[in-house]
């Protein structure tokens, strides 16, 4: 199901009564220090939903139950296309930024105060409408 010329990738939409989570990318990758929903590319032979399953094990060190896809987005970069799947999700236990500079849980109509990668942002925008429950 891959696109050509695309890295899958897929990411969670973690929503609590505290907010948004939101997890700030580490210097010295592409886009750092930007605020990203938290994910990862899919593995070959993982489905979409496995792959943030893991992600989220890897990254937040927590378990997860993941629900519908909520949107999908294509975006370009200079140096590279990503094809985001974008989940409603839900997670036990108290994460942790095992790979990222920092987390937080955003009040959604505090969202527009943090950066976020271009492909993140049509996301950002339906949840702070309330689009994403």
């Amino acid at each position: 199901m891959s696109a050509p010329g695309f890295i899958e990738v897929v990411a969670a939409v973690v929503i609590r009564p505290q907010g948004v989570l939101l997890c700030q990318r580490p210097d010295g990758v592409h886009l750092p220090l930007l605020w990203e929903f938290p994910g990862g590319k899919i593995d070959p032979g993982e489905s979409p939903r496995q792959a943030l399953e893991r992600e989220l094990r890897e990254e937040l060190e927590v378990s997860s139950s993941i629900a519908s896809r909520v949107a999908t987005v294509e975006h370009h970069y200079p140096e590279k296309s990503v094809r985001i799947q974008f989940f409603a999700a839900d997670i036990a236990g108290t994460p942790r930024p095992v790979v990222h500079r920092e987390l937080r849980w955003i009040a959604a109509d505090h969202l527009d105060d943090y950066q976020v990668p271009p492909a993140n942002r049509s996301v950002v925008r339906m949840v702070r409408d309330g689009g994403v429950r």
